[in-house]
């Protein structure tokens, strides 16, 4: 609690502090604390995602689509900042077994934006985007569950042959 006064009331007397150990400090919430923002922030980006999914036959709702379902998959994966903390997340989001995953998930977000904002009909893109997107969240996903990738390629593999 001093701490919040002291920072609310304009006294920086920190600031010899490192970026990362005051972010780190700032993020030191009760377990109850977290849970509460994990499950809001979670089920908000749901909202956004199903909602999106109802705006779009709507008046340029190819576009709503595309921009509701990025924002809610922001929120939903960002939700897990509350369980674990922001920098311990992007430490776990940049390891070496799912770089590639979080760098696919992030340029997918920023591609479904680009297509639904920057490119004139760029309504179709978007929604492949949209996919793709949900592909590349599902795979970083299963990068968290021991051996899910694994049993995910066999399972596509399976239903290829």
């Amino acid at each position: 609690m001093d701490k919040l006064k002291k920072a609310l009331s304009g006294d920086d007397g920190d600031e010899e502090q490192g970026i990362v150990t005051q972010f780190s400090e700032a993020t030191k919430l009760s377990w109850e604390t977290r849970i509460k923002g994990f499950i809001i922030c979670f089920v908000l980006g749901v909202i956004l995602s199903v909602l999106a999914t109802a705006l779009l036959f709507m008046k340029n709702g190819l576009v709503i689509f595309a921009v509701l379902y990025t924002f809610g998959n922001v929120l939903a994966l960002a939700s897990t900042c509350f369980l674990m903390g922001p920098v311990n997340q992007l430490k776990k989001m940049f390891a070496k077994t799912r770089v590639i995953a979080t760098i696919l998930v992030l340029v997918m977000f920023v591609l479904t934006l680009v297509c639904a904002f920057a490119l004139k009909n760029g309504a179709p893109l978007a929604i492949l985007c949209c996919v793709l997107q949900f592909l590349a969240l599902t795979w970083y996903s299963l990068s968290y569950i021991p051996y899910a990738r694994d049993a995910a390629k066999k399972c596509f593999s399976a239903c290829l042959d």
